[in-house]
């Protein structure tokens, strides 16, 4: 077990990931803000789904979610289609221009670690990888693996 000063090291290190990912919200494209991008990631790795669901995903309350989809429907980066299940509700999904849109979003984010990391080893990337993935397992489903990596 590691000694407390290293996990007061390490809650240090980790709340200046928060300039990471404002530097990812900055390559954003301006027609996708991050709760938007957010929206489209969770529905690639999870499918179709409530809204319900994806504000349960999100961390957020309904109103938060409500407003980052009909951003994202607007767009028409995602539809919404009655739930066989319950008329009432509908079901969310990914549009192709909403994959599309994922793929730029990806994209950006590549172009940005390899600009930032140019000095990296190709070992020591895969090793922040493994590490990452290692905390993140450590503290349960923390919104599932993605296959994608653009917010």
């Amino acid at each position: 077990m590691a000694a407390q000063s290293q996990y007061a090291e390490l809650a240090r290190q980790l709340s200046a990931i928060g300039a990471i990912k404002r530097g990812i919200a900055r390559i954003l494209p301006v027609e996708c803000p991050s709760g938007s991008a957010a929206v489209l990631t969770l529905l690639d790795r999870h499918g179709g789904m409530r809204m319900s669901r994806l504000a349960e995903l999100l961390a957020v309350d309904m109103s938060v979610t409500s407003r980052h989809v009909a951003h994202a429907a607007e767009r028409g980066w995602i539809e919404r289609t009655p739930d066989p299940g319950d008329k009432r509700s509908r079901i969310l999904r990914l549009t192709p221009a909403g994959l599309d849109m994922l793929d730029e979003l990806a994209q950006r984010t590549t172009d940005m670690f390899a600009r930032h990391l140019n000095d990296w080893s190709d070992d020591e990337v895969g090793q922040l990888i493994v590490m990452l993935a290692r905390l993140r397992d450590s503290f349960g489903d923390c919104r599932a693996h993605a296959p994608r990596t653009p917010a």
